[in-house]
């Protein structure tokens, strides 16, 4: 390591950032950024000790050398030559070889480029010495001289072929060694995480303002309505974080022209209503805000389900109940989140891939733009979002409105419509959706899969292959009579195939009734379900074994550190992460852990109050039961979310064990089940917003008070919007729903409450389906041929197996299907494979893009198109938004057999007086 150098770095006139002791010392990441943003260096200016060929080989792999003119440099590439000149190859040795040990194997990290940090640290071995005369000359790459015309042109061909494999060869052993220990050390070892992020931090920029409460509270308010009343529409509706982010920076910058530049004192602290110009950091500090009504509370559903006259109708559910409920649920995740930081917000490989697309549209609304020509493509991001965004806005009326057919394209069924068979395999609808063009709508298609790893999409669609055959066995053998339902539903169903009403099986406080239940008989689930429930069967004790079989280190470590931080107050949260990010964010004063663990108490006063002063049937055990369990799973659930984007909730886990411990209780088993889901649930809100303000350096307690003015303005405005959708939409969660209000993730809930806590297990595994026990055993097998392989087995299909995302993909079905998974296997080919291994500089630039666009787009036509032509029915009537209806695929309401005319005594499964 270099000396330390006592002089803290400061920055001169010029815009000139200079070094201070070390990448591990928080000063030497920050900069003045209105110094440089005002006199931006030259190429000339920059890496003075370094020759013209080298600067250009730099800006090659910075993804820099296509830009239109080189006199004025982005300020991430002048800090990355300055630190460059600072490093000494010794340092960057060093730093390559902890990375390389720390990421080895990381599914998210390039092959080319661990391959690069390999053969740069085993360079000097193999070649005398680091001073060893036998270096290649750089310039047999790129021409050792000033950057003229010529040399740009030449920079700007290669550029538009698409060919950048020259900077993974070795032709300047110093000058690479010290830029990739660079990029490790000041930046990120992801490009995706490049791409969206600055290696530096200026915290002196105004992030907790008047402007972001207001502007973020109007807008949490709007995107929590939208979002809630669209939740249970299938395929849903949401107003994402891309669209509100575009409508929050016109907001910040309305409010910065409106707002008198006061400045006033509140005991000891001065706020200022408008302090300059609209920040990147208020800008996401407001995205932050409105995180939270992104995505509808988990407790909604228990709501629904119990208020509902199509499911429990529980006249006693108030607005109280509601909001005990609601704010005991989400604040328990509120609380978990902050101990969940030291493994799923500050580790390095926990990139979180869904928030990426935020980060980069934030970005290029705020930040200014060097012109640039990246493969022909010389448009700014600014415009390409909005033309995208144009385009998917006018577009999205076709598949949604004027000829839907397009939307679930099940055209292989209007070959045959009456072919019941046909229907099954390639079915849109009531099908398994075996269909190699299904769609040409991308809200079935989903433009999440241009910033999912593909790997992810990949195993996952190989998991729905396998679920997909494993479907049809059980469905045409008549396995536990699933020949006499439809295939593909997520409903329960009586003896003779009709929809199972728990109404019919409970008394009066909803509790089990023997003897309406003798009368009745138990439900049955579909081939698609039986399938699903014995997935999640397996994926736990899989997961569990596999997690701690491959990633013990790390799983040890996490929970040395949350041991620590809970008997250390006082100890930073940040000690022992020394990656980029971290180190700039020791800058800002931390929320204590002491804080989150008040609102973890608080979320269980609440929950305790609303068990003992209505009569949900709840014990209270069952509740610290929840908080177990999530402690218990916090680590494994959370870690493989965090680098894959693969995740999956407790939800079943608890309905089994509440299941068997409170029998013929479906009010206990969901009340618990909502908080004991909070692990996958709540981490996409509260975790990912965490993960936004770690990215983006927003000061820790700032995002504490955000966060928690948004769930109360969350969580009330979506109970208002639902208690309207119960009372005021019609046939609201019914099958035939002419708004596509159907319900899906309700009905699941529902029916999960219904078999597994009114019947229970007891009934389920001991005469219903018994095999579905012997899934857990299964799963905790197959883990350990699965550890051997990932850690034995062939590098290149070991490095990307990631089994617990296979299994994950039987999880799929019921009643979504194949149909809405395979456009999205296409387009994660071309974009997270082809686009981003061959054209890496236009994927950094545009993918993220693309793909905020494309959402945002549907969001606004959605929303226009539902309140235009069907909220008052406006509907056109014609071929193309018919056919997909006719036939068997649009009314699969039953099986291939008939319970009335083929089963014995006009009933299929066990007979009466000896039903479980």
């Amino acid at each position: 390591m270099r000396p330390t150098n006592p002089l803290l770095s400061t920055i001169d006139p010029s815009g000139n950032i200079t070094s201070v002791a070390s990448h591990l010392s928080t000063a030497d990441h920050e900069v003045n950024l209105d110094a440089i943003m005002s006199n931006p260096l030259s190429i000339g200016e920059v890496g003075t000790s370094l020759t013209d060929a080298q600067k250009d080989f730099v800006l090659k792999r910075l993804h820099y050398d296509a830009l239109v003119s080189f006199d004025k440099l982005p300020p991430q590439a002048s800090f990355i030559f300055e630190k460059i000149e600072e490093m000494t190859t010794h340092e960057a040795v060093e730093i390559l070889e902890k990375a390389i040990e720390e990421h080895k194997d990381d599914v998210n990290v390039l092959d080319q480029d661990e391959d690069l940090w390999v053969r740069l640290v085993n360079y000097p071995k193999e070649h005398g010495g680091v001073d060893s005369p036998v270096k290649e000359k750089i310039g047999a790459i790129v021409h050792e001289k000033a950057l003229s015309d010529e040399t740009s042109s030449n920079l700007l061909e290669a550029n538009e072929s698409g060919q950048h494999e020259e900077y993974y060869k070795i032709v300047d052993w110093s000058l690479q060694v010290r830029l990739e220990a660079v990029l490790i050390a000041y930046w990120s070892p992801y490009p995706q995480v490049r791409a969206v992020t600055d290696p530096y931090d200026d915290p002196t920029i105004p992030v907790e303002t008047i402007r972001v409460y207001i502007a973020a509270a109007l807008w949490t308010g709007i995107g929590a309505v939208i979002n809630q009343f669209f939740s249970e529409r299938q395929p849903a509706i949401s107003l994402g974080m891309s669209v509100v982010q575009v409508f929050l920076y016109p907001t910040g910058l309305f409010l910065e022209w409106v707002l008198p530049k006061w400045k006033f004192k509140i005991w000891k602290w001065t706020v200022d209503l408008n302090p300059g110009p609209y920040s990147f950091k208020e800008q996401m500090l407001a995205t932050i805000f409105c995180g939270v009504s992104s995505g509808t509370s988990y407790a909604a559903w228990n709501i629904l389900m119990q208020k509902s006259e199509l499911f429990y109708d529980n006249k006693w559910v108030d607005f109280g109940y509601q909001v005990l409920l609601i704010l005991s649920t989400n604040f328990l995740g509120f609380g978990l989140s902050g101990i969940m930081r030291q493994f799923a917000v500050y580790p390095t490989k926990a990139i979180w891939p869904s928030i990426l697309p935020n980060l980069k549209l934030n970005k290029t609304l705020m930040t200014p733009e060097s012109r640039a020509n990246i493969n022909g493509w010389t448009i700014s991001g600014y415009k390409f979002f909005f033309i995208v965004a144009a385009i998917s806005f006018l577009y999205f009326w076709v598949p949604d409105y004027l000829f839907t057919a397009l939307s679930q394209f099940n055209w292989m069924t209007w070959i045959k419509p009456d072919n019941y068979d046909l229907a099954v395999v390639t079915g849109s609808f009531g099908g398994l959706g075996l269909n190699p063009i299904p769609s040409f709508d991308m809200n079935i298609i989903g433009a999440s899969y241009l910033f999912a790893p593909f790997y992810n999409t990949m195993l996952n669609y190989v998991g729905m292959c396998l679920g997909f055959f494993c479907i049809l066995g059980l469905f045409y053998s008549n396995y536990k009579w699933t020949g006499y339902l439809p295939p593909n539903s997520n409903r329960l169903f009586t003896n003779e195939g009709k929809p199972y009403s728990v109404r019919s099986v409970v008394n009066e406080n909803s509790l089990f009734d023997e003897e309406k239940y003798k009368e009745i008989g138990p439900p049955f689930y579909s081939a698609a379900n039986l399938i699903v429930y014995g997935a999640f069967f397996a994926i736990y004790p899989f997961h569990f074994v596999y997690e701690i079989g491959m990633n013990y280190k790390q799983m040890w470590g996490a929970l040395v550190s949350v041991y620590r931080g809970i008997r250390n107050f006082r100890r930073s949260t940040y000690e022992g992460f020394n990656d980029p990010h971290s180190v700039m964010m020791r800058a800002y004063p931390e929320v204590p852990e002491w804080a989150y663990l008040i609102i973890l108490i608080v979320s269980l006063v609440l929950a305790i109050i609303c068990v003992k002063i209505y009569p949900a049937e709840t014990p209270v055990w069952g509740i610290f039961f929840a908080l177990g369990i999530n402690f218990v799973f916090l680590i494994p659930l959370t870690t493989i979310q965090s680098r894959t984007m693969f995740g999956f909730g407790l939800n079943v886990l608890v309905e089994l064990i509440v299941g068997y411990a409170i029998p013929g209780n479906g009010l206990a088993l969901a009340f618990i089940k909502a908080l004991g889901y909070n692990i996958d649930g709540q981490a996409q809100n509260f975790i990912n917003d965490l993960k936004q303000g770690h990215y983006a350096k927003l000061p820790p307690r700032a995002m504490y008070r955000c966060q928690l003015l948004s769930v109360f303005i969350t969580s009330f405005i979506q109970l208002g919007i639902l208690n309207y959708q119960i009372t005021g939409i019609k046939d609201y969660c019914y099958p035939d729903n002419k708004q596509k209000f159907t319900c899906p993730n309700g009905v699941t809930f529902y029916n999960a409450s219904v078999l597994w806590g009114v019947i229970g297990p007891k009934k389920v595994f001991g005469g219903l389906y018994p095999i579905l026990q012997w899934c857990f055993l299964i799963g905790f097998l197959l883990a350990f041929p699965c550890i051997v392989f990932k850690r034995w087995g062939p590098r290149k299909l070991a490095k990307y197996f990631e089994p617990t995302i296979i299994i994950g993909g039987f999880l799929n079905f019921a009643p979504y299907n194949l149909s809405y998974y395979t456009g999205g296997l296409y387009l994660g080919y071309a974009f997270m494979h082809f686009v981003k291994k061959k054209y890496e500089a236009w994927w950094q630039k545009y993918d993220y893009l693309l793909a905020s666009g494309i959402e945002a787009g549907i969001a606004f036509s959605s929303i226009i198109i539902f309140f235009a032509v069907f909220y008052h029915d406006k509907s056109i009537s014609w071929w193309g938004n018919n056919v997909q209806y006719e036939g068997w695929d649009g009314s699969m309401s039953k099986g291939y057999l008939n319970a009335t005319l083929q089963a014995p005594d006009g009933y299929f499964g066990p007979r009466a007086g000896h039903y479980p």
